[in-house]
């Protein structure tokens, strides 16, 4: 089940919300665990089992780590280094072992039978989460979860299990017990799941469309400009896919009485990758960052040390998106890009135009789109090939003229969604209108707004049937 389908706005969330509010405040966390558990059983009613294991699994380690942690430090290591062990080998076991085989295979000429099991949805989501949990505890940033209801209810929580933002335990460990509700927040829920229901049904699937048919055609027939405006149009659907599910995620989470941390903050604004990435899957990266860079010595042991590390992180952050060449030859791709940057390049940019400093910001990121998009990735380079004009495809057609008219005011539209300007120009509006006045002017529209989206969404699911989400095979 997606939030962006009908049965999920009209039957599971209604009914998810009346249960849990009908209940005395003590049940809310089992209320919650089940419906959560009914969401997940919806698609993939097996792996139940293995998520409830891992939830198990590290609630049972981190009571050990908590129990040794001070009074014999190599026990509770030993309990962090099998929690982790575990977590990882599931995760690599489901998502990795077939990769592994076939690489086997065409390296030493064996035949080895591949498992072919399905990839349980939300696999690398949680295996993280879960993961924080255990280590957080060794760290001493939190204390363990003394009910095993409210860490399940945590790792299963259905707003943000199926793709994001990764939900640190120490993020929401206050509220897993102590949980307000106000009108305000669960009316702010349901604006950030408009915003984001219509950033996925109206712009992404929309877009979607064009890059769909622009990757259908034969590289021979494909032109030069048809090509870019390909991979922008796949720059845009990825972006407010992923970004409108974590927006209705956080909706979704602020209406049963959570918090999630944003996950996305415009990155197309940026300036440069290293900036781009701080604004893109914002929970990765510092998860990344705080579990994996700082512990091996970020960039505060010499150069080489960080250049090594920048390689790690960002060679596991391409594998964790996949168990394929090309999403660890894109997250290389950026670590080196990274490492340049950090390397002198970003004080060489500083000095350049700020127009200047966007266009080669853009120029990265959509290369680096290539080689995400094809599993293939020498597909991905045939594409950039004829991106750069070296083969002898034509530079346009009346196909690639027929896409960019019917296309463009969407273009205009996403290029406006991506950026922060509509919340530029209501703070400045600020500046020479009365303030009361203004307030009252601007919630009266936004409700309007808010509404008019969520319908026109509602009516595109009831028409239209492509509605894929891109992070369901992660």
């Amino acid at each position: 089940m997606v939030f962006s389908s009908l049965t999920f706005l009209f039957f599971f969330l209604p009914l998810s919300l009346l249960l849990y509010y009908v209940s005395p405040k003590k049940m809310r966390n089992i209320v919650l665990l089940c419906v959560s558990l009914v969401f997940y059983a919806w698609g993939e009613p097996v792996y139940i089992l293995l998520m409830l294991f891992s939830a198990f699994t590290d609630y049972i380690h981190g009571l050990v780590i908590y129990k040794y942690r001070n009074k014999q430090p190599l026990k509770a290591k030993v309990a962090l280094i099998s929690s982790i062990v575990i977590n990882i080998g599931i995760l690599m076991f489901f998502k990795y072992a077939d990769f592994l085989v076939i690489n086997l295979n065409q390296f030493f000429g064996t035949e080895i039978a591949l498992l072919s099991l399905p990839l349980p949805i939300g696999l690398s989501f949680y295996t993280f989460q879960t993961m924080s949990y255990s280590i957080d505890v060794y760290r001493g940033q939190v204390l363990p979860q003394k009910s095993p209801i409210a860490l399940a209810m945590y790792v299963c929580l259905f707003p943000q299990l199926i793709a994001g933002p990764i939900v640190r335990y120490k993020s929401i460990a206050n509220e897993l017990h102590h949980r307000t509700w106000n009108s305000a927040q669960f009316v702010e829920g349901i604006n950030y799941f408009s915003i984001g229901l219509g950033k996925k049904v109206l712009l992404a699937n929309n877009i979607g469309l064009l890059w769909s048919n622009i990757q259908s055609q034969q590289t021979s027939e494909l032109t030069v400009f048809a090509a870019w405006l390909g991979i922008i149009a796949f720059a845009f659907q990825i972006y407010f896919d992923f970004s409108g599910y974590s927006d209705m995620a956080m909706g979704l989470g602020k209406m049963f009485g959570f918090n999630f941390p944003r996950n996305f903050h415009y990155p197309y604004i940026a300036r440069s990758v290293t900036e781009f990435w701080r604004r893109w899957h914002i929970s990765l990266g510092t998860w990344f960052r705080d579990y994996l860079y700082i512990p091996l010595g970020g960039s505060k042991s010499g150069k080489y040390i960080t250049i090594r590390n920048l390689f790690i992180v960002w060679g596991l952050t391409g594998l964790w998106h996949g168990a394929s060449w090309n999403f660890i030859i894109w997250g290389l791709y950026f670590g080196l890009i990274i490492a340049i940057e950090k390397a002198g390049w970003l004080k060489i940019m500083e000095r350049w135009n700020p127009i200047l400093q966007h266009m080669y910001l853009i120029l990265i990121i959509l290369v680096g789109w290539v080689l995400f998009v094809f599993e293939d990735y020498m597909q991905g380079i045939a594409y950039l090939k004829i991106m750069f004009g070296f083969t002898s495809n034509h530079l346009m057609d009346a196909q690639f003229l027929y896409d960019l008219y019917t296309h463009s005011i969407l273009l205009v539209i996403l290029i406006i969604a991506a950026t922060p300007v509509m919340i530029t120009i209501r703070k400045s509006s600020e500046k020479w209108i009365n303030k009361r006045a203004f307030n009252f002017t601007i919630t009266a529209i936004l409700l309007v707004y808010y509404q008019l989206i969520l319908l026109l969404s509602i009516a595109y699911l009831v028409d239209e049937s492509f509605n894929p989400f891109l992070y369901f095979r992660f």
